[in-house]
C-alpha cells in the first residue's frame, strides 16, 4: 500500500508521541502490510492505544519467517531464536520434535523450517491451538488443546527426540513490571511462572523423562539468575544438563538431556 511522504510522516509522528520507539520502522511494517487506506488508519489507531505491534500487523517475524499471532496470543520474542539456534544443532532430520505450551507455534516452525522433522505441539490456550495450526499446517504439524503432556496422544511416549518448551518464567510478583504490552495484552498464564518464576518448569521436567527418547534433550529458556536452579531440577529429575547464552540476545538456554542406560528419576505424572 503506497502512501505519501505527508501521509507516512503523519503516521510516524502519531506512533513517536505514543512513545514508540522505532516509530518509522513501525509505520513501514503497517503501510507493507495494510491492504488499503482504511486498514492503515485503523491499524495505527490501535497501535497509538497500546495494543502490541504484532498483534496490529497480525504477524511476527521470528527466525525469518512470519508467525501469524493472534490477539490474546503470546508474541514469539526475537531472543528465543536463541533457544531454535541450539535446538537445531542437536536436531536430526527426521527427528520427533515436541512444541510443548507452543503458543503461535513459532519455535515448532523455526524447527520445521530448518529440518525436516515430525512435528507436535500443545498448548492449553484454545487461541494459541487454533494460531499455531495456522502456522504449522505447511509442515504437517499436528496441534493438540490440553495441559501440557496430557494433551498428547499415547503413542508420543517414549517417542520424542526434542522437546522445546519456553515455559512462563517471570516470578508472579515481577508480571506488574513487564511492559504494558506484554501486562495488558497477553495472557497471564503465557508470562506467569509462579512464585520463582519456575514453578511449570517444574511441571515439564518432572514429567519429560517419560517423553524423550533416550538421548532426548528438552530445551527451556530461564533468566540467566533462573538458569542454575533450573538446571539443578533437571538434574534432581536425571536429566545431564547445559547452560548456554547469548549476550547479544539477552538469552539463557537450559538443555536437559536423557543419558542412556541412566536410570530416569520418576516424577509426578506427566501433564
Amino acid at each position: 500500500m503506497a502512501v505519501s511522504a505527508l501521509e507516512f510522516g503523519t503516521m510516524v509522528d502519531r506512533l513517536r508521541a505514543s512513545e514508540c520507539v522505532f516509530a518509522e520502522d513501525e509505520a513501514a511494517l503497517i503501510v507493507d502490510t495494510a491492504r488499503d487506506a482504511a486498514e492503515i488508519a485503523s491499524m495505527v489507531d490501535r497501535r497509538v492505544s497500546g495494543l502490541p505491534l504484532e498483534h496490529v500487523l497480525g504477524w511476527a517475524l521470528f527466525c525469518g519467517l512470519r508467525i501469524a499471532v493472534d490477539p490474546g496470543v503470546f508474541v514469539p520474542r526475537r531472543r528465543t531464536e536463541f533457544l531454535v539456534a541450539e535446538a537445531l544443532a542437536v536436531t536430526a532430520p527426521g527427528a520427533v520434535v515436541l512444541d510443548l505450551g507452543c503458543g503461535s507455534g513459532a519455535l515448532g516452525a523455526a524447527i520445521a523450517a530448518g529440518r525436516e522433522v515430525s512435528l507436535y505441539a500443545a498448548d492449553l490456550e484454545p487461541a494459541a491451538v487454533r494460531c499455531a495450526r495456522r502456522n504449522l499446517a505447511q509442515w504437517s504439524g499436528s496441534v493438540y488443546q490440553g495441559d501440557l503432556f496430557s494433551a498428547l496422544p499415547d503413542q508420543l511416549r517414549g517417542q520424542v527426540d526434542v522437546l522445546l518448551s519456553n515455559v512462563p518464567y517471570v516470578p508472579t510478583d515481577e508480571i506488574r513490571l513487564l511492559p504494558p504490552e506484554a501486562r495488558l495484552h497477553e495472557p497471564h498464564v503465557t508470562l506467569d511462572g509462579g512464585a520463582d518464576g519456575l514453578a511449570v518448569l517444574r511441571r515439564v521436567v518432572a514429567g519429560a523423562s517419560e517423553w524423550l527418547t533416550d538421548g532426548g534433550h528438552l530445551f527451556v529458556e530461564m533468566s540467566e539468575q533462573q538458569a542454575p536452579v533450573a538446571a539443578a531440577v533437571m538434574r534432581a529429575h536425571g536429566l545431564s544438563t547445559r547452560i548456554t547464552s547469548d549476550d547479544d540476545l539477552g538469552a539463557t538456554v537450559v538443555r536437559g538431556t536423557v543419558t542412556p542406560g541412566v536410570e530416569r528419576a520418576a516424577g509426578t505424572p506427566a501433564g
